[in-house]
């Protein structure tokens, strides 16, 4: 028994020695590509009342209902992310959803209804003030 204990405890010294060198490329992604934020500020204050308001909400009482509110509340902050009006963009989207049946809506259909997609109708975005 000594010698698999002795094999686990080298494996994981090599494993740990690794670490730095396989982290350390992701860690300087954002030295090649200025649009990599140094931070993750803006997702932690995206998340923030998602959290705070997840205590109210019976429907994540599943693993089904974390599912769905996940999807939701990731395609709610990325429209916002992309100045659309979250409200609108539900209603554009499940409008248009309704018209292909389950699992078979066309690529280039389902292209025109991402939250950063041109084709988008106006009443979806979200008005400039400046």
């Amino acid at each position: 028994m000594p010698v698999k204990r002795d094999w686990i405890r080298v494996q994981n010294w090599q494993v740990l020695l690794l670490i730095p060198s396989i982290r350390n490329s992701f860690l300087r992604v954002f030295l090649e590509d200025p649009e990599i934020p140094l931070d993750n500020n803006d997702a932690e204050r995206s998340v923030r009342s998602f959290c705070v308001g997840k205590h109210s909400w019976h429907i994540i009482d599943s693993k089904n209902g974390a599912a769905a509110s996940a999807a939701l509340y990731s395609i709610a902050e990325t429209a916002k992310a992309n100045n659309l009006k979250p409200y609108e963009y539900f209603s554009y989207l499940l409008e248009q959803l309704m018209l292909y049946p389950r699992n078979n809506v066309p690529e280039n259909k389902l292209a025109e209804l991402m939250p950063w997609s041109d084709e988008l109708p106006d009443r979806c975005r979200k008005l400039k003030t400046r």
